[in-house]
Order: C-alpha cells, then sequence, then structure tokens
C-alpha cells in the first residue's frame, strides 16, 4: 500500500519551470519597458545639465506656488474623504437601508466618469454662466479658476478611494463585537474608537495613502476649473505642463521627478503597511 504524500508536502504549482520562468520573465520585461524605463528616462532627464540647474528650478515662484498649491489640495481632500469614506464604509458594512446599492454605485461614480467630464460638470455648476454662476458673482464667491474649484475638483475624482478600501474590512467584521460593547454600556462613539476602529485601522491607513495619491497627481478634473493662471490655479502636474510646453525641459522634468518622488515614497508606505497588516494577521491565521 502506497502511503501518500501529506499535504504540506505538494506542490505548490502545477506549471514546468519552463512555463514559471517564462511568466516571471514576461512580467519583468513588460514593467522594464513600462514602468522602469520611463522612471529613468524622467529622472535622466531632469538631472541632464547638471544638480546645479535640476536644484535652480525649484527657484521659480511659479512652481513653488503649484508646489503649495498641490500640497494645499491634498491636505483638504484627504481628510474630506476619510470622515466621508469612514461614515459611508459604516454605514454601507453595518446597516440595510432603502438605496444601499445606490449609495455604492455613487462612490463609485469617479471611477466610471472621465474626470474631464467631472471638471466640466463643476463649470455648468459654479462657472460664471453656470446654475449658480451669477449668484455667486454677485456675492463675490469665485469657486471655478479659483482654489475652492481646484480643491472640489479633486475631492471628487478622490473621494471612492478610502470607503471602497473600508467596506470589504467592514463588512467582513460583522457586527458582534460591536454589539457585545454596547451590552456592556459603550456608546456609540466609544464602541467605534475601541472596537471598530482598531479593526480596520490598516484597511484605512491603505485607502487614505491611495487617495493622497491620487490627490497629487490628479490633472484631467483640476485642468478644467484650474483655467491654468500660473502662480495662482497651477498645480504640479499642470505645471509641468506649462514648462514642458515653453520648451522649459529640464525644469519640465525636474517638477515630474518630485512628482514621481512623492508617488515612490507612496508606494513604499504603502508596502509598509501591507506588510505590517499581513503580520499582525499571521498569527492569528
Amino acid at each position: 500500500m502506497v502511503n501518500a504524500l501529506p499535504a504540506s508536502a505538494a506542490p505548490a504549482v502545477s506549471e514546468s519551470a519552463f512555463v514559471r520562468r517564462l511568466l516571471i520573465g514576461t512580467s519583468v520585461l513588460f514593467l522594464g519597458t513600462f514602468l522602469l524605463v520611463p522612471l529613468g528616462c524622467v529622472f535622466a532627464a531632469a538631472f541632464a545639465q547638471g544638480v546645479a540647474a535640476y536644484a535652480a528650478s525649484f527657484h521659480d515662484p511659479d512652481t513653488l506656488s503649484a508646489i503649495r498649491l498641490t500640497l494645499l489640495a491634498a491636505a483638504i481632500a484627504v481628510p474630506c474623504n476619510l470622515v466621508f469614506g469612514v461614515a459611508a464604509a459604516w454605514a454601507i458594512g453595518k446597516f440595510e437601508f432603502f438605496g444601499k446599492g445606490f449609495l455604492i454605485a455613487l462612490i463609485d461614480l469617479p471611477f466610471s466618469i472621465s474626470p474631464v467630464v467631472a471638471g466640466l460638470t463643476y463649470v455648468l455648476l459654479f462657472g460664471s454662466h453656470g446654475w449658480f454662476g451669477p449668484w455667486l458673482a454677485a456675492h463675490n464667491v469665485q469657486i471655478i479658476f479659483a482654489i475652492p474649484g481646484i480643491v472640489l475638483a479633486t475631492i471628487f475624482v478622490t473621494f471612492p478611494f478610502v470607503a471602497r478600501e473600508l467596506l470589504p474590512t467592514i463588512a467582513a467584521q460583522g457586527n458582534d463585537e460591536e454589539e457585545a460593547a454596547l451590552t456592556l454600556g459603550a456608546n456609540g462613539w466609544q464602541t467605534f474608537m475601541r472596537v471598530t476602529l482598531p479593526n480596520v485601522k490598516w484597511a484605512l491607513l491603505y485607502g487614505v495613502i491611495l487617495c493622497n495619491a491620487r490627490a497629487m497627481g490628479e490633472f484631467g478634473a483640476v485642468s478644467v476649473v484650474s483655467g491654468h493662471i500660473r502662480g495662482l490655479t497651477n498645480t504640479m502636474p499642470l505645471q509641468i505642463e506649462v514648462l514642458y510646453n515653453d520648451y522649459q525641459y529640464v525644469s519640465a522634468f525636474a517638477v515630474a521627478s518630485l512628482l514621481a518622488l512623492l508617488a515612490l515614497a507612496t508606494l513604499v508606505v504603502k508596502s509598509v503597511v501591507e506588510w505590517r497588516a499581513a503580520a499582525i494577521e499571521r498569527p492569528s491565521a
């Protein structure tokens, strides 16, 4: 009688070594061609005239203004989406109510439409000839071609990220722990802060990271509502376009490299969060 191999001795994959190497090689070639090589070209072009020319690119007042505006828009959009994402995920994951499917569809809306369409929508609402334009002009309030319009456009294109990351975690968590806390005398706020939030903190942080990355790199919607006013309403992506069109290639790639560094830093933080979350869940698995 032949003894069966233990489950731990079973091969993890059934493909041959050649197939595995082919798949890995194809993936590496694809990433190198479409990600690493273009990224390397950005940094090579940014430092083409030396470190001094690279550093001088950031002395331009318009570039500094674009960096500040990008950070400002992200600093406003991310907390707003954090509050909305937690509230929406809490409502959808913990309760049943009429219109729940419609709310989920609305959360996914920015994934379904072009950011340019979102920007045009804000122009139709708040522009000088829009629905609310005359009233805003009468009260000396400017949204389009100003910072409020940029912030609104940034919030719109980024608001699904936190909610979408939290929804699966909150739904899988169930209500048992919250119900036990309420039975023991905790109020709603205490239950959320001491029971719900610790269980979803890694998903929450992951969503915030993705939201921040999209906020800093958004181009389409912001381009429509900004008006491209140099030194006032240009964000970093818009400033890169302006510098490139003005044949200031070193400056354009220098700003692009800074945006790329911010994206790489976001990727590193994202990887650390994923590793940390997996390390915490592993002992209980």
